[in-house]
C-alpha cells in the first residue's frame, strides 16, 4: 500500500472541496451585487457581509460532507483489509485534510495581496494604512493554522457525535471572518484571530492525545519515559 496516501490524497481533495465551495459563495454574491444597485454603498456593504457569511457557512457544509466521504472510504478500507483495521486514522485524516484547506486559504490570500501590490507607488501614499502588507501577511498565517485546528476540532465533533464542537468551530470561523470588518482597525481583526488561534490550539492538542505533561517534558527538553539507572 501507497504510505503516501494519508499525507496527498485527503489534502488534495479537501483542497478540491473547499475550492468548490469558494466558487459557490463567489457565483452566488457576485449575481446579487450585479442584481443590485451599485450606487447604494449601504446595500453594497450589506451584500459583502452577507457573502462573507454564507461562504463560511459553504465552507463548513462542505467540511461536514468531506467527512462523510472520508468516513465512506475508511470503512471500505476496512472491509478490504485483511486485519480488519484501517490503515488510516480519521485523526491523520482530518489533521492532513485541515492542512490543506489552510495552504489553500493562505494561497489564495498571497494572490490578491499580489494583485493588490501591482503598479509603481508607495503604500500608504494616499493616506491608507502602511501596514496593510504586514497585517495582511499575519493574518494569513493565523487562517492556515486554524484551518488545522478547525479540521481536527470539527472531525473529532463528527467522529463523538459531540454537535456542541461543531458549532464551536462554525462560531470562531464566524468570528474571525467578522472581524476582519474592522479594517484598516487591524487590532480590531488580528488580536482576536490570534486569541481564537490559541484556543483552538490548545483544545486540538488535548483532542489529539496531549496534555500538560508532555507539553511539560517537550519545553524541558526530556524524554517521556524514566531515565536509565547507572551504576549497580
Amino acid at each position: 500500500m501507497d504510505t503516501t496516501y494519508p499525507a496527498l490524497v485527503p489534502e488534495r481533495h479537501w483542497a478540491f472541496f473547499w475550492l468548490v465551495s469558494l466558487l459557490l459563495s463567489s457565483l452566488i454574491w457576485f449575481v446579487a451585487v450585479k442584481a443590485s444597485d451599485p450606487r447604494d454603498e449601504k446595500l453594497q456593504k450589506g451584500l459583502l457581509i452577507f457573502g462573507v457569511m454564507f461562504s463560511v457557512l459553504l465552507q463548513e457544509a462542505f467540511r461536514f460532507l468531506y467527512y462523510k466521504l472520508l468516513r465512506k472510504a475508511i470503512e471500505g478500507l476496512v472491509a478490504l483489509s485483511e486485519d480488519g483495521c484501517s490503515p488510516i486514522s480519521i485523526q491523520q485524516m482530518a489533521y492532513v485534510a485541515g492542512g490543506g484547506v489552510g495552504v489553500m486559504s493562505g494561497a489564495f490570500s498571497m494572490i490578491n495581496l499580489l494583485a493588490d501590490a501591482l503598479g509603481p507607488g508607495t503604500v500608504g501614499i494616499h493616506g491608507d494604512s502602511q501596514l496593510y502588507f504586514l497585517t495582511s501577511a499575519f493574518m494569513t498565517m493565523v487562517l492556515i493554522f486554524l484551518h488545522t485546528f478547525w479540521g481536527i476540532l470539527f472531525f473529532h465533533g463528527c467522529e463523538h457525535r459531540r454537535w456542541w464542537e461543531i458549532t464551536a468551530v462554525v462560531v470562531m470561523h464566524l468570528a474571525v471572518s467578522g472581524s476582519t470588518f474592522f479594517n484598516p482597525l487591524y487590532v480590531g481583526s488580528l488580536v482576536p484571530s490570534y486569541l481564537l488561534m490559541a484556543i483552538a490550539a490548545a483544545w486540538a492538542y488535548l483532542l489529539s492525545g496531549g496534555s500538560v505533561q508532555n507539553l511539560r517534558r517537550f519545553l524541558l527538553c526530556l524524554r517521556s519515559g524514566a531515565s536509565p539507572q547507572l551504576g549497580s
